[in-house]
């Protein structure tokens, strides 16, 4: 057994263009002695086209719990691992959050390998604000749950940043369109880097209408950009924020709002919608 600890790369893989694979990302998946890869039939065929034929493990969300303690013993043991995801960017919404919680407890080596991110990408073109955004990743699939999240972020001001299947996609836009309203702007990001590469910005309202109408363009993976809400808030607004503010350090969600339409007399609905972005907003500030 090595008396040094071997390194954890985490490294990005293309997200359909192959082209877009790194020098350096093609190198250390050569040189490490083990891949940890969330499909490995999917991630043969990318070995393969790159001449690689470092042994393979499945590291996926249904075995990340009971695989990723076994690789941190590996790791100790003095051998060198690489984490990749299906495409792009590891942890991205794909598997290995418990592998590197795992490798920071242990004091273990990690190296970013950076390279394609499917979010990053989008936000490039979007032609949409990018100094602050959130990502949501896949919305609910069963529709009310849906469309409370979406509720949920209906105030939110940062630009707004979804993952949507081809089975959903146009569900989603019904959805989105309804609760934020047809006039907000948006981009629909298909197939990003592959053949059939789709951008399209306009707003909800007419993206949705052009999705519906369009069978071709249901298909692929997408990525939706949404502008935030960018009603710029007026005195009276101003100042029921602060309020809510102050109510949502003391009170749970509900209570705020309650308590916020007793003293400003708006309609507690409309106050619970922003109570609940405020909260998140918040959430998000003290994790920085």
């Amino acid at each position: 057994m090595s008396n040094q600890s071997g390194v954890l790369y985490v490294v990005a893989t293309p997200i359909g263009n192959l082209e877009d694979m790194t020098g350096r990302a093609r190198r250390v998946l050569a040189e490490v002695d083990l891949i940890a890869a969330e499909d490995t039939r999917h991630s043969k065929k990318l070995l393969l086209h790159l001449g690689i034929n470092t042994p393979m493990c499945a590291y996926h969300d249904h075995n990340e719990h009971q695989i990723a303690a076994g690789i941190i013993e590996q790791i100790n043991a003095g051998r060198n691992v690489a984490l990749i995801a299906d495409a792009g960017t590891p942890l991205i919404h794909d598997p290995g959050y418990q592998l590197v919680k795992l490798a920071h407890e242990q004091g273990i080596k990690l190296v970013p390998v950076p390279g394609a991110s499917a979010v990053i990408t989008a936000l490039s073109i979007a032609g949409l604000a990018t100094d602050r955004f959130v990502f949501e990743g896949f919305l609910p699939e069963k529709q009310q749950a849906r469309r409370n999240r979406l509720q949920q972020l209906e105030m939110e001001t940062r630009t707004l940043v979804f993952y949507e299947a081809p089975h959903r996609i146009v569900a989603f836009m019904q959805d989105i369109t309804a609760t934020f309203g047809a006039d907000r702007q948006a981009c629909i990001a298909r197939e990003l880097s592959k053949y059939f590469e789709t951008i399209r910005n306009d707003t909800l309202g007419t993206l949705s209408n052009w999705l519906q109408s369009e069978k071709n363009q249901q298909r692929g993976e997408f990525v939706i950009v949404v502008q935030g809400n960018c009603e710029v808030p007026g005195a009276d607004e101003v100042e029921t924020i602060r309020i809510l503010r102050i109510l949502l350090q003391a009170c749970p969600v509900k209570q705020a709002a309650t308590l916020a339409a007793e003293i400003t007399g708006l309609k507690k609905n409309e106050l619970y919608r922003l109570a609940l972005a405020l909260k998140e907003e918040m959430s998000s500030e003290k994790s920085k």
